[in-house]
């Protein structure tokens, strides 16, 4: 059998499936795992692939919260044939590195996304750069994200940015809450792509740079690129493909 390690959300719903699931099929130290089994929601796999970073271990999710939209059905039964048949998705995070006025700047990795946000009532000015080329002179807006496929369904989304399928190496730049030019939608971007986001006028209009969990205040310069020296994988039962599910969103209504 696999060693499985299990990781639960600190849900009563989440640490009860660990307990059931971990007497069941025995649990392994993450330090001897060859799979993670993780229960909760989103919010919990994204947690988990952020403690795994550098490990590239597979991660099973089984939806024991609400969304549960990278994660699988929850099921006590047949779960090492479910890990043996289950499809891997290979994912690359964003790497972030925003400026401020310290010398060193910071970094941090995304899976979902880097988003960039206005700080109080004043609307940031954001110049923007692709590749060494400024693409737009002057965003007027609350903010303005660089999203991973994986992570296209979550916060860009919501800012009504495109859902991009796994497989499509594009990167969704999608701005949020748009002043001017106010017909600006955003942009899909190729996966080498190098974003370079500079705030104007820093000190009336000061801006955070967020990378997942990492939060950055006061930011003058933000770099992001897909990092494709650190892999992901994620696994998902056949008839569940996280592919399948990008597209099926699409048809959402």
């Amino acid at each position: 059998m696999t060693a499985i390690a299990f990781l639960a959300a600190p849900t009563e719903v989440a640490r009860a499936a660990q307990d059931v699931l971990a007497e069941r099929y025995g649990a392994a130290p993450l330090d001897r795992a060859k799979a993670v089994v993780c229960l909760g929601g989103d919010g919990m796999m994204l947690e988990t692939q952020h403690r795994l970073l550098g490990r590239n271990l597979p991660v099973y999710g089984m939806n024991c919260g609400s969304v549960g939209f990278l994660m699988n059905d929850y099921r006590e039964d047949g779960l090492v044939e479910r890990l043996e048949a289950a499809q891997a998705a290979m994912l690359h995070p964003l790497r972030m590195r925003a400026h401020t006025g310290h010398p060193e700047p910071t970094e941090a990795l995304a899976i979902n996304e880097v988003s960039l946000l206005r700080e109080i009532r004043q609307a940031a000015k954001i110049r923007v750069m692709v590749d060494g080329k400024v693409r737009l002179p002057e965003l007027i807006c609350d903010g303005i994200l660089v999203s991973t496929p994986a992570g296209s369904t979550a916060y860009n989304l919501s800012a009504h940015g495109p859902i991009v399928p796994l497989g499509a190496n594009l990167l969704p730049l999608t701005p949020i809450s748009p002043f001017r030019p106010r017909r600006w939608r955003g942009a899909l971007l190729p996966a080498e792509a190098e974003v370079v986001f500079e705030v104007l006028e820093h000190e009336k209009r000061p801006v955070a740079a967020v990378a997942d969990y990492t939060e950055v205040r006061d930011v003058r310069r933000v770099e992001v690129r897909e990092d494709r020296s650190v892999m992901l994988t994620m696994l998902f039962d056949p008839d569940h493909g996280l592919s399948e599910r990008i597209i099926a969103e699409q048809f959402t209504v």
